[in-house]
C-alpha cells in the first residue's frame, strides 16, 4: 500500500510531513474535559517545544472564556502558526482575527447527511459560501486551511470541486476530516489519491474502528504532509489520532522525523494530569508498560540486550526503561534489582527470594522495591532499624487552608512539626519536610492511587516512586484514609533512602 499503489509513495520518502494539533479545541471536546487558560498555554508552550508546526488553540466562536484562552496562547509568541477553528460564518472569522490568531480552521459541510440535512443548502451554495470565506480570511492576513466536514462520507467528485474552489479563493490547503471514524483505509486511499493534485492536504482521523493511525499514515503515503492529532488520542467518542503513534510510526517505521520525540513523554503525562484523562496503562509510545518489563524471559533478554524486547529506546520518546517484579519474575531480573540497592545475596538467597516475590505476585501485589527489600532482609537474617517512622498524623481540610501535623520517630528521638499546603495531602508532606529538614529533599517522580475495596469505607494503596541523589525507590500503602496511606508510603520512601546516607538525620534550625 505505501508505494506498491500506483496512487501512493513510500514513507520512507515522505520527507516534510509536519503535525497540526488540536489538543486544545477537538481534544477538549472529550467528555468531561475542560482546560483552563494557564493549562492550555502551558500545553501549547510544550507543543511548540516539540516543534509542532500548527496548533488549533480553540474556537473563537465559543464565548468570552475561549477568547481569553485563545488569546493566552497567541501571547506565548510561538514558533508555530496559532489557529482558531472556525464555522463557515463570516462572524467567526472576524473574532479569531481579535484573537490575534496566525491562521484559521474554516469547517464547511461536505457530505450530503451536513449539506442538506444539518444546514439545509446545496452544493452549489456550500462551494460559493466558502469561496467568499476564503477570500475574506486571506485577505486579511491568514493562514488558511478549509476543513470539509464529513468528508469521508462524501461525494468524491463533489469533494474534489469544493477544494479546488477553495484552493483556487486562496486557502493555504485542504483537509478532508474523517469525522466519525467511519473510514477504511482504502476509502481514505481514494479521497487522498483524487486531491493530489488539488493542493496542499492534511489528514484528520478519528479512531471509532481502530484505524486512526493506519488512515493518517494512507493519507501521508497518498500526498498528504500536515497530519491533524492530539496528545494521548483524547477527543470526541473514541478519540483522534494520537500524534505520538503517528509521529513514532514514521520515525521508526520510515525514517521520517516530524518533530522532537524525546518531548513525547513529558507531553503525554501534562496533558493527562490537565485533562484528568489518565494514559492507558498498554498505551502505544507513552503507556506505563510500554517500556516496562516483568516476564522472567524478557527481563533477562533485556538484560543482556536492550534492544532484545523493545522496538526503539525508551529515551527516544523521553521515557525510562523499568524492571517490575511480580509472578512472572526471573532469577535475573529479582537479581538486577537487588543490585540497584547494593545488596548481595548468594545463589541460595537469590532461589529464595525469587520463591518469596513469586509468592506475593501471586496474590495479586505489585511488588514494590520496599517488599523487596523486607524479603532480602528477611532471607539473610538481618534486622534494619527504621530511620525515620510515622507515629501519628492529623490533617484537616475544608473552607479554610488545608493543615496537617505529624509526630515523626528519627533516628530513635521523636519530632513533631506543621505544615499547609493546596489540600491535606500536600500539607502532611509539608510538615514532613519541616520535621526533616534538608533531609526531605527527595523528588517525588510518580503517584498512584487505587481503591481496593468498593463502598464508602473504600480501602485505598497508594504507590510512589521517590528519588534522592542518584537513588530512586518505590514504596506501597494502604489505609482507608487516602492521607494517611499516602504520607505512610512517601515516609516508608524516604526512610529506604536514607538508608543509603551515612550522615545522621539532623533536623534544620
Amino acid at each position: 500500500m505505501f508505494g506498491d499503489h500506483p496512487a501512493t509513495r513510500p514513507l520512507s520518502e515522505a520527507t516534510g510531513v509536519e503535525f497540526l494539533d488540536t489538543t486544545l479545541r477537538d481534544g477538549e471536546q472529550a467528555p468531561g474535559v475542560s482546560l483552563t487558560p494557564e493549562e492550555k498555554a502551558d500545553i501549547a508552550q510544550r507543543l511548540d517545544d516539540a516543534d509542532v508546526s500548527v496548533i488549533e488553540a480553540g474556537s473563537a466562536c465559543t464565548g468570552p472564556g475561549e477568547r481569553e484562552t485563545i488569546q493566552r496562547v497567541t501571547s506565548l509568541d510561538l514558533d508555530a502558526t496559532v489557529t482558531s477553528f472556525c464555522r463557515g460564518v463570516k462572524n467567526d472569522v472576524d473574532l479569531a482575527l481579535d484573537c490575534g490568531v496566525d491562521g484559521v480552521d474554516i469547517v464547511v459541510p461536505a457530505s450530503d447527511r451536513h449539506v442538506e440535512t444539518k444546514v439545509g443548502t446545496t452544493h452549489e451554495e456550500v462551494i460559493a459560501d466558502t469561496v467568499e470565506l476564503v477570500e475574506y480570511a486571506a485577505d486579511h492576513g491568514l493562514w488558511v486551511e478549509v476543513l470539509g466536514e464529513d468528508g469521508s462520507r462524501a461525494d468524491l467528485e463533489f469533494l474534489v470541486e469544493l477544494m479546488s474552489a477553495a484552493m483556487d479563493a486562496g486557502a493555504d490547503r485542504i483537509c478532508v476530516p474523517d469525522t466519525v471514524g467511519h473510514a477504511t483505509p482504502d476509502r481514505m486511499l481514494e479521497i487522498y489519491a483524487a486531491l493530489a493534485d488539488v493542493g496542499p492536504t492534511s489528514t484528520h482521523t478519528h479512531d471509532d474502528l481502530g484505524l486512526a493511525v493506519t488512515n493518517a499514515l494512507v493519507g501521508v503515503a497518498a500526498g498528504a504532509d500536515l497530519v491533524h492529532g492530539t496528545v494521548n488520542g483524547i477527543g470526541e467518542r473514541a478519540g483522534n489520532v494520537a500524534i505520538e503513534e503517528v509521529a513514532i510510526a514514521l520515525d521508526h517505521g520510515y525514517g521520517v522525523q516530524t518533530l522532537k520525540t524525546d518531548e513525547l513523554y513529558g507531553l503525554a503525562e501534562l496533558v493527562a494530569n490537565a485533562t484528568g484523562v489518565p494514559i492507558a496503562p498498554n498505551k502505544a509510545v507513552v503507556g506505563e508498560n510500554a517500556f516496562t518489563h516483568e516476564s522472567g524471559i524478557h527481563t533477562d533478554g533485556t538484560l543482556k540486550d536492550d534492544a532484545m524486547y523493545e522496538p526503539y529506546p525508551p529515551e527516544k520518546v523521553g521515557r525510562e526503561r523499568r524492571l517490575v517484579l511480580g509472578k512472572h519474575a526471573g532469577r535475573a531480573g529479582v537479581e538486577a534489582a537487588l543490585r540497584e540497592h547494593d545488596v548481595d545475596v548468594d545463589d541460595d538467597e537469590l532461589s529464595e527470594v525469587v520463591s518469596r516475590v513469586k509468592q506475593l505476585g501471586d496474590r495479586g501485589k505489585r511488588v514494590t522495591d520496599a517488599d523487596l527489600l523486607a524479603i532480602a532482609e528477611e532471607v539473610r537474617g538481618q534486622e534494619r532499624d527504621r530511620r525515620v517512622e510515622l507515629l501519628d498524623l492529623t490533617a484537616a481540610s475544608g473552607s479554610g487552608t488545608p493543615t496537617a501535623s505529624v509526630r515523626l520517630r528519627v533516628q530513635g528521638e521523636e519530632r513533631t512539626a506543621a505544615g499547609t499546603g493546596s489540600g491535606p495531602v500536600d500539607a502532611a508532606l509539608t510538615a514532613v519536610r519541616n520535621a526533616l529538614g534538608t533531609a526531605a529533599d527527595a523528588q517525588l517522580d510518580e503517584y498512584h492511587v487505587d481503591a481496593i475495596t468498593g463502598g464508602t469505607d473504600a480501602v485505598v494503596t497508594v504507590e510512589v516512586t521517590m528519588s534522592r541523589g542518584d537513588r530512586t525507590v518505590n514504596v506501597a500503602a494502604s489505609d482507608s484514609d487516602i492521607t494517611t496511606a499516602s504520607v505512610r508510603a512517601m515516609v516508608d520512601a524516604l526512610d529506604r533512602l536514607l538508608a543509603y546516607d551515612e550522615d545522621p538525620v539532623i533536623a534544620d534550625d
